[in-house]
């Protein structure tokens, strides 16, 4: 699909954190390890996406929205969730720093093409970026 307006593109902002915070969630149910750092990610998601929809609803107006101001491919950031029957913890692990790489590409063009016409939304994608990319040492630590 492609995403050009602000609002199509915060409601596939909104689907990548719900299905990576998913992620987590079931995979901390499935192996029952590091209930301290999967359950924090999934939680932090959510909070992404709060915060990237605030500063949305703060700076937008019609002319910003008419403006379109992205050229994403959301097939470009899918990612598939579901593990192997026989996955290990290590396996679930690399599938991790998989979808994180894939989301931080996601905010990465997505700031870029945006930083132009608004100042707000894509210093947030900036800002939730940095953080996930926290992340990957975390989880290459716990395989």
């Amino acid at each position: 699909m492609k995403l050009q307006t602000t609002a199509e593109t915060i409601s596939f902002v909104k689907e990548l954190e719900e299905k990576s915070a998913k992620f987590y969630e079931d995979v901390f149910r499935k192996y029952s390890k590091d209930e301290d750092v999967l359950l924090t990610f999934a939680g932090e998601n959510k909070k992404y996406f709060t915060q990237i929809q605030r500063a949305y609803y703060s700076v937008i107006s019609d002319a910003i929205e008419g403006c379109y101001a992205f050229k994403l491919n959301s097939d470009d950031y899918e990612f598939e969730t579901a593990l192997a029957e026989d996955a290990t913890y290590s396996d679930a692990l690399a599938k991790a720093i998989e979808i994180e790489e894939k989301i931080l590409d996601f905010y990465h063009v997505a700031a870029d093409q945006s930083m132009s016409l608004m100042a707000d939304v894509p210093r947030n994608f900036k800002i939730v970026a940095k953080k996930r990319k926290n992340r990957i040492p975390t989880l290459e630590s716990l395989g």
